[in-house]
This record gives C-alpha cells, sequence and structure tokens, in this order.
C-alpha cells in the first residue's frame, strides 16, 4: 500500500487574481504571489492559480462538478517505487517519473473519469 499525503492542488483560471481573492475572502486562505501563478495556502495544502489566456491550447472547462479542476499531486517517498507498484498494478501513466529541478521529481497518472493526478517527491538527492 502507498503512503501518500497531499501535496497541492492546481487549478487553471481566465482570473487566477479573482480566483484567489476568492479563496482568501470566502475560506481565508492565504495568499502568495509567484511568477506566472498565485498561490493560496488553505487548510495547510497549497492550491495554484495559473493563467489561462485565450489561443493557449487549455479546453474549456466540462460541466459542473469538474470546472477549474487540472490535476492533484500527491508527496510520496521513492517514487520510482511507488510508479513501479502502480504500474504493477496496471496504472495508466500520463508522464513517466522525471527531475522537473533540482529536488523534484514527478510523474502524472490518470485517475478515474479522467483525473490528472501528479505524485511528486522532494528530495535533495534529485539535484
Amino acid at each position: 500500500m502507498l503512503n501518500v499525503t497531499w501535496d497541492h492542488i492546481h487549478l487553471r483560471s481566465p482570473d487566477p487574481e479573482a480566483t484567489a481573492n476568492w479563496l482568501h475572502d470566502v475560506l481565508g486562505g492565504e495568499i502568495i504571489r509567484n511568477p506566472g501563478r498565485i498561490d493560496v495556502r488553505l487548510g495547510g495544502a497549497s492550491v495554484f492559480i495559473a493563467k489561462v489566456e485565450p489561443g493557449d491550447g487549455v479546453h474549456e472547462p466540462p460541466k459542473t462538478p469538474y470546472q477549474g479542476l487540472d490535476h492533484f499531486g500527491l508527496t510520496v517517498t521513492d517514487i520510482d517505487a511507488a510508479a513501479a507498484a502502480l504500474k504493477a498494478k496496471g496504472v495508466t501513466f500520463t508522464t513517466e517519473p522525471t527531475t522537473i529541478r533540482p529536488g523534484v521529481r514527478i510523474c502524472f497518472i490518470r485517475g478515474p473519469q479522467g483525473i490528472s493526478i501528479e505524485l511528486l517527491e522532494r528530495d535533495r538527492k534529485y539535484t
């Protein structure tokens, strides 16, 4: 059995500022501004909000209850072992394990109803 914890939720929005303000005003999230996106710390987790521009190749949101969801991320220990265990169960990978920047290794799997799930490991050994 895998041992996972929440890492983040990633939203795509045509108005990240309004989305972040809603999360702040309604749910008490803390807004953190970063280059290229706005983050909100909410309930001990991070919500990443990236801007969607017309013509950037991002599809319209599906009908509710799915609007705005891009993927969610789960932290694992030993991502390569976790990936091997999931492959043995027949899980579909949309991105194989890869180091995206020093200290962060990720992969993406396809969940039920096409949900995109990111697994990640943050460890200095990936530098």
